[in-house]
């Protein structure tokens, strides 16, 4: 069954707001974030990327950043998560896109199959 759902990604850097280095690996931030999606009881799916990003001040960095998509989560959930992986990861800002998609849950047993 197709069903109209919002899709929400929230990206967020992996350098230091003030050092513009990684400090930690990206294994770490990633525990961090599963464990913050964990507590807010959310499903997700999670991408490295990489990414640049232009400071308040003009400083331009590019680095490694976590995409976090959530599914259908409310938009206030949403906004707290990235307040949380904002200033757990120490970042200026992070950027929260959001927008309608359908979703398809397909579900298939090989047991069911003719043969």
């Amino acid at each position: 069954m197709n069903e109209q759902t919002l899709q929400s990604t929230i990206y967020i850097g992996l350098n230091d707001a003030d050092t513009g280095v990684q400090k930690f690996s990206t294994e770490k931030y990633l525990s961090i974030l599963k464990n913050v999606c964990r507590n807010y009881q959310v499903a997700f799916s999670v991408h490295r990327i990489n990414g640049g990003y232009f400071h308040v001040d003009g400083r331009y960095t590019e680095e490694n950043t976590l995409s976090l998509m959530l599914m259908d989560v409310p938009e206030t959930t949403v906004l707290e998560i990235a307040k949380d992986l904002c200033a757990f990861f120490h970042q200026e800002s992070v950027m929260v896109t959001t927008a309608p998609c359908k979703t398809v849950f397909v579900q298939e047993n090989l047991d069911d199959l003719p043969g």
